[in-house]
């Protein structure tokens, strides 16, 4: 097998390096406001820097860097608290610039940390992280303006914009996880119901005649040795007709995971009359009948229409009591139509079948197949189930 890839870069460092690394980067661009460049004008570029702070303001840059580095650390953990703490710290480091609103860089890490949160949290908890960035905006533009200084309100809207995309950002990513997680986890379901059905319609028809053979066997094996002889035959066909079914099965659920290998093809309605021969040769008389131009159709519908036949057919050898049934197969102009009619025990004929899993198996495959489907007992006696199969345009 081959190796697993590693992660991508963004997977292999934790969220909290990320927002430590966007706060750096925040403070080196302040210190860079108070550098004159290479090939800039001869002054000084007007912006905020850390250059010309004010004694006291060292200390306010000093707590938000504290605040920064501890929501970092517990930003996986504790993403809510976190958040808290980076939104404190970007409060003290624009108190510390004496900056008349939050700007960008003192808000970078604030974002990665909104962007995380909406990427990665239930979707209350990120609303809850969107109206805890939005808030301290708010209200720090607010608190400057009852105590009569001014504030950036453009730049201000222009920092919320970036919160509110990096959030939008998040949750995107969020919802396509999930919705990813969703199509996988309804095609593993969907994997895992066709090899049910499959296993159950091979099994159950070679287990139905096994057991009839075996008991007709038994009941002639001391007066008829050559007719307990022929039903140990039919035992043998029955079962490495299974096995070899069973073998093409596991060979192509293996074939993600190796070489493809040489498997015999699916069954389809060319073997019906093996079926019925097989069926009759258990005592229990299978008349196929067609109609219809006969054409070749789509491998699934091929498949499923004789998985229907055969199922159908195993509950009449198992639960119907008669000793013949009638198949019909009628190619049409739109569609495929299978019957299979039985005279026995009518409503009580597959009683048992009703509470097992062949019912719902055939009406599973037609369902998939976007056809219809019945199956009930008949007003004269008996049992009936029908099957219609829409044809692609190629196929009629």
């Amino acid at each position: 097998m081959s190796a697993t890839p590693p992660p991508p870069l963004l997977k292999r460092l934790p969220p909290g390096t990320w927002t430590a690394l966007a706060w750096c980067a925040a403070m080196a661009y302040s210190s860079v406001m108070g550098v004159r460049l290479p090939g800039e004008a001869q002054y000084i570029r007007p912006g905020r820097h850390v250059f010309d702070l004010e004694s006291g303001h060292w200390a306010f840059l000093a707590i938000a860097a504290v605040m920064a580095l501890a929501g970092s650390v517990l930003l996986r953990r504790r993403p809510l608290p976190a958040l808290a703490l980076l939104l404190t710290g970007s409060v003290f480091m624009a108190m510390a610039l004496n900056s008349t609103e939050i700007g960008f860089p003192e808000f970078l890490a604030v974002d990665v940390a909104l962007f995380y949160i909406a990427a990665t949290r239930p979707h209350r908890s990120s609303i809850a992280a969107a109206v805890m960035a939005l808030g301290v905006l708010v209200g720090y533009a607010t608190t400057r303006l009852l105590l009569g200084f001014f504030i950036g309100t453009s730049t201000e809207l222009v920092v919320a914009l970036t919160a509110v995309i990096a959030w939008l950002v998040g949750n995107s990513m969020r919802q396509s996880r999930d919705h990813a997680q969703t199509l996988h986890a309804q095609a593993v379901t969907a994997q895992r119901l066709r090899i049910a059905r499959e296993l159950h319609d091979m099994v159950a028809h070679s287990i139905g005649i096994i057991a009839i053979q075996a008991g007709a066997a038994r009941l002639v094996i001391d007066t008829q040795p050559a007719g307990a002889r022929d039903a140990l035959s039919a035992i043998e066909s029955a079962s490495r007709e299974t096995l070899s079914g069973l073998r093409r099965m596991l060979g192509a659920l293996r074939q993600a995971e190796s070489a493809p290998v040489a498997t015999a093809p699916a069954p389809g309605l060319a073997d019906v009359e093996r079926l019925a021969a097989t069926t009759t040769a258990a005592g229990v008389r299978v008349d196929v009948q067609w109609r219809g131009q006969r054409c070749p159709l789509p491998a699934e519908i091929d498949l499923s229409a004789f998985r229907i036949i055969q199922e159908a057919v195993t509950n009449v050898v198992r639960h119907a009591g008669t000793r013949q049934c009638r198949v019909s197969i009628e190619h049409r102009d739109e569609e495929l139509s299978i019957e299979v009619v039985d005279s026995g025990r009518g409503k009580h004929s597959h009683s048992t079948a009703g509470a097992g899993y062949g019912i719902v198996g055939m009406r599973e495959r037609v369902g998939l197949l976007h056809g219809d489907f019945t199956a009930g007992p008949r007003p004269e006696g008996g049992y009936r189930v029908a099957a219609c199969l829409p044809l692609p345009v190629g196929a009629r």
